[in-house]
């Protein structure tokens, strides 16, 4: 990690792996945690393999849905990681994405307690790195892994 241009988090979700790994494959699932609610979230595609699309949008108290992420899978480890970019869209062409452009990398690996998940956002420059930790990266990001969290323990119980 370089911490002046990288943000990262980390988080033991207690549930097993493919339990957390399927809360990110699965469209149904995913939908359920990617934004922080109250918003809604749907999932217009979701091909999680390298070249693949990842398009989200999201909805504020039932209204129209707007975009979200068009985005493109790089790598697709299963059960180990996922990474993915909104500087190239779904359709593999280059993207200037609002606020911030980024390539982000979840990692899973098995904890004593179930799924060591840890998530490192990568900007190109400094001033990107402090935009996003400005608008909010540790409370939007750990907003989702929390209900993230929530979903596979509830699923693992």
């Amino acid at each position: 990690m370089n911490p002046d241009l990288d943000l990262a988090l980390e988080r033991v979700i207690r549930a097993p792996r493919a339990t957390v790994w399927n809360a990110w494959t699965d469209p149904a699932r995913l939908e359920r945690w990617w934004i922080p609610a109250p918003l809604t979230c749907r999932v217009d595609r979701l091909d999680p393999r390298p070249g693949g699309a990842f398009v989200t949008r999201m909805s504020e108290g039932g209204t129209e849905f707007v975009p979200h992420l068009d985005a493109c899978f790089l790598a697709v480890d299963e059960l180990d990681r996922i990474v993915f970019t909104n500087a190239i869209t779904s359709d593999w062409r280059p993207a200037d994405p609002a606020p911030v452009a980024m390539t982000a990398t979840i990692t899973f690996a098995d904890h004593p307690d179930g799924t060591d998940y840890r998530v490192l956002v990568r900007h190109g420059d400094p001033e990107s790195r402090a935009h996003h930790d400005k608008l909010g990266f540790a409370d939007g990001w750990g907003t989702v892994t929390a209900q993230l969290a929530t979903l596979a323990e509830s699923a693992a119980r």
